[in-house]
């Protein structure tokens, strides 16, 4: 085959590729309606509050989407409550999406009330799910590339059902196409470069809710920057957020020396950070290869040098999970949220923070 048609072979099986791995959640589900509000209610089901800010537009052309893939000039507030049916008829780690809408709570995830607040709405939200489940402790999650919004709210919901996570859960959604093609992954490149101050912005209004006490910032693969330059925004003009402890990055999008350099000019102030990655990941991979080889944070081998000494030298925890195997390599954080944040919740629920040496704090008590 003629070079120049192998290099174009390559670049569709690149394509299909990231198509099919990127949102696997997104193959099964219905195209339209997913978050119109169901009627039926189950008694053994859990009821998920989601908190949410976002750069979307108001969607048009489905009531069951709330906000599209437009983006906006200015900051949109909500709340979605998802009902996850009981761990005995379900699988651990997967959405099961409603094949005909709008679902069975008995065996499918389904939206149970959805409502469109202004700011100060949100606020009051915040601080009733906060009252209402005895928490003050807020965990924000930025999605990643080839999200639509309501793929976003669901896996949320899955992640923090799973993992029993003792949070509010507040979600930052930025306008991701939700499409697995070459295009759509350069155009969200493009966006989540755009996004980081109002995710900047976004965390000072979660901050200043006097009901929480502390914040988690949860990102995953795309999402992880925006979330990186925000940080750096913040950290550049010497504006904190006070109550911002952890900072966990899944499977980042990121490269290597962009997220060192970024990290280490926060400085001693920046809240805590934690890396989740595998070395096996096959959309990061692919990233990569789009990038011209630029290696990317979360597909290292955080054991090799130069990686090893500078995580080190910036006190980045480091939790490697190709152990944990699976189809998916780039969500195994998400499908395997028992074994991989059961280390979150547990240090959530005793007041320590992401990072701290639990032998060492056992031991000064």
């Amino acid at each position: 085959m003629h070079p120049r048609g192998r290099a174009v072979a390559s670049l569709r099986v690149t394509i299909a590729v990231l198509a099919a791995i990127a949102c696997c959640s997104c193959t099964i589900r219905p195209l339209q309606g997913v978050l119109v509000p169901s009627s039926e209610t189950v008694d053994a089901a859990s009821q998920v509050p989601i908190l949410i800010g976002t750069t979307r537009a108001r969607s048009s052309s489905d009531v069951g989407e709330m906000f599209g893939r437009d983006p906006s000039n200015e900051m949109a507030f909500g709340q979605v409550t998802v009902s996850i049916p009981p761990d005995h008829s379900r699988a651990v780690g997967e959405i099961q999406w409603p094949v005909t809408l709008p679902g069975d709570p008995r065996k499918d995830f389904v939206t149970t009330s959805t409502e469109y607040l202004d700011r100060a709405g949100f606020g009051n939200a915040v601080t009733i799910v906060a009252k209402a489940k005895h928490r003050s402790k807020a965990m924000v999650f930025v999605h990643g590339f080839n999200n639509r919004f309501d793929d976003a709210v669901y896996r949320y919901a899955q992640f923090v059902q799973d993992g029993r996570l003792p949070v509010v859960p507040v979600l930052f959604s930025w306008p991701s196409q939700g499409a697995g093609n070459l295009g759509s992954y350069e155009y969200d490149r493009k966006v989540a470069t755009q996004s980081a101050a109002p995710l900047a912005q976004f965390l000072d209004v979660v901050n200043s809710n006097p009901s929480i006490k502390e914040i988690t910032l949860v990102c995953h693969s795309m999402g992880c920057l925006v979330t990186l330059d925000a940080l750096h925004m913040k950290a550049s003009r010497r504006n904190t957020i006070s109550k911002l402890k952890n900072v966990a990055f899944v499977a980042p999008d990121v490269a290597f020396d962009q997220f060192i350099s970024q990290v280490g000019e926060m400085g001693s102030r920046r809240p805590r950070i934690g890396l989740l990655l595998s070395q096996d990941d096959v959309a990061l991979k692919i990233s990569r290869s789009i990038a011209g080889g630029t290696n990317r944070v979360g597909d290292i081998n955080p054991e090799e040098e130069p990686y090893k000494s500078a995580l080190a030298q910036q006190k980045i925890l480091v939790f490697d999970l190709t152990h944990l195997g699976g189809d998916d390599s780039h969500s195994r954080a998400f499908d395997e949220v028992s074994t991989v944040m059961g280390m979150l919740e547990r240090r959530l629920a005793q007041g320590q923070q992401l990072g701290e040496d639990t032998s060492r704090a056992a031991s000064a008590k």
